[in-house]
């Protein structure tokens, strides 16, 4: 979808929650890669690998001067005969630290294994963003979730082509909401609860 047809569909969407929240979540994902420096990862499930929004941001990232929204696409089954940028497995999900972003893309909710390897880098510190259907785990695990459930007006891949081009404006609305708080004590929360590094 170009520039156009996202201008088109955000002037039919227009008086509706859906150009407000995809707004909200780009904010949100350019706030968090930008201060952060950089090290967006993106992830979907088995089923559904969101190759089309990793593109989308590439592009976005190029156009808006913003090369920390440039992803890295993780890959359930990922090869080492792939080329570079699509040979990052889900080992990369282990490695995820603090002042990275997770993006995990998933229409159906995400299973038990996906779902330990998000936890885990969120343990470990990176802020963890949920595009999906809204209900389950995952949007409780996130720090910031956008709900697209199933059978509504938009679908999946209309939302992503939203949120990506949202999030190479240039002047997109401060994230505002009662999450900051939230997020705010539990990051506290899971700082305090943490063991303690290992040392060598």
């Amino acid at each position: 979808m170009d520039a156009v047809r996202v201008a088109l569909l955000r002037e039919v969407l227009a008086g509706t929650e859906w150009l407000g929240a995809t707004r909200r979540f780009a904010g949100a994902l350019r706030g968090s890669v930008v201060s952060h420096g950089g090290g967006l990862l993106l992830v979907g499930t088995p089923e559904y690998e969101p190759w089309h929004l990793a593109a989308h941001l590439v592009d976005e990232a190029a156009w808006s001067g913003t090369p920390e929204l440039a992803p890295t696409l993780v890959r359930h089954d990922a090869r080492p005969c792939d080329p570079a940028h699509l040979a990052v497995g889900l080992g990369r999900l282990e490695a995820a630290r603090r002042g990275e972003t997770l993006l995990v893309v998933s229409p159906e909710g995400a299973a038990a294994p996906l779902l330990e390897r998000v936890s885990d880098a969120r343990r470990a510190g990176a802020t963890v963003l949920a595009l999906g259907p809204g209900a389950g785990e995952l949007p409780a695990m996130a720090h910031e979730s956008l709900a697209v459930p199933v059978g509504s007006e938009l679908d999946l891949d209309t939302v992503q082509h939203l949120v990506s081009a949202a999030a190479g404006e240039n002047a997109l609305p401060t994230p505002r909401g009662r999450r900051r708080f939230r997020d705010r004590v539990s990051r506290l929360a899971e700082h305090l609860t943490a063991p303690p590094p290992a040392r060598w």
